[in-house]
């Protein structure tokens, strides 16, 4: 397969709107606190679905069906669905629709350890059988040395699995309220924080544009 073929996607995806992007992300995690906050006002308004059940199983089916339609929209937009949305997608699914049909919460509330831990493993693993997998995932956003990539990578897969371990924490101890608080409002930043404490790596290792693809 021929590079231009490869960054074909990564150029679509360039043309979407940052906005877009962060909405498509953000979009269903911010639906589901919200339907969770409201699940009696939303039943109480719309009958179907309070056949779902209480308010964190009414905010798992609308989870569900957001993820899907970010998942759609990012489809139509760009040709391409990324590798960690999709995944996190599959896994919304399967254990939304657990939670759903055998009316346990547990389910949904485990999704974000599993997710991570996959990730986690992935990477950690990937290093020890040298391969920086994250490279594969940001080739197109940055070109870092292979040192660069090794030590993101492993930064990375450290903080999954501590992401992990924390959603254990908060859905063991706490009420459910609590943890999908937590899960819109204490894991998103803590992940933005920890993205930008990563940039001084990212430009200790960033290689330099070639000069035939840099711009007059």
């Amino acid at each position: 397969m021929s590079k231009a073929t490869l960054d074909a996607p990564a150029k679509e995806e360039e043309k979407v709107s940052p906005f877009l992007k962060m909405v498509l992300e953000l979009g269903p995690l911010v639906v589901f606190f919200f339907a969770n906050s409201r699940g009696e006002w939303l039943a109480s308004h719309f009958p179907v679905l309070s056949e779902m059940g209480g308010p964190i199983f009414i905010a798992t089916g609308l989870f569900m069906a957001a993820t899907a339609i970010a998942l759609v929209v990012s489809w139509v937009l760009t040709r391409t669905l990324p590798m960690m949305p999709l995944i996190s997608g599959l896994v919304v699914f399967v254990f939304g629709a657990l939670t759903l049909w055998l009316q346990n919460d547990t389910f949904i509330k485990m999704k974000p350890t599993i997710v991570n831990t996959l990730f986690g493993a992935i990477l950690l693993g990937g290093l020890f059988f040298g391969k920086s997998l994250l490279g594969y995932v940001f080739h197109a956003a940055f070109k870092l040395t292979d040192e660069g990539w090794r030590k993101l990578t492993l930064r990375w897969g450290l903080f999954f699995i501590v992401l992990a371990v924390m959603n254990e924490v908060v859905w063991r101890n706490f009420s459910t309220d609590f943890w999908v608080a937590f899960k819109v409002w204490g894991t998103m930043p803590i992940t933005i924080l920890f993205t930008l404490s990563q940039m001084p790596l990212i430009m200790r290792h960033s290689l330099e544009q070639p000069e035939e693809n840099k711009t007059p």
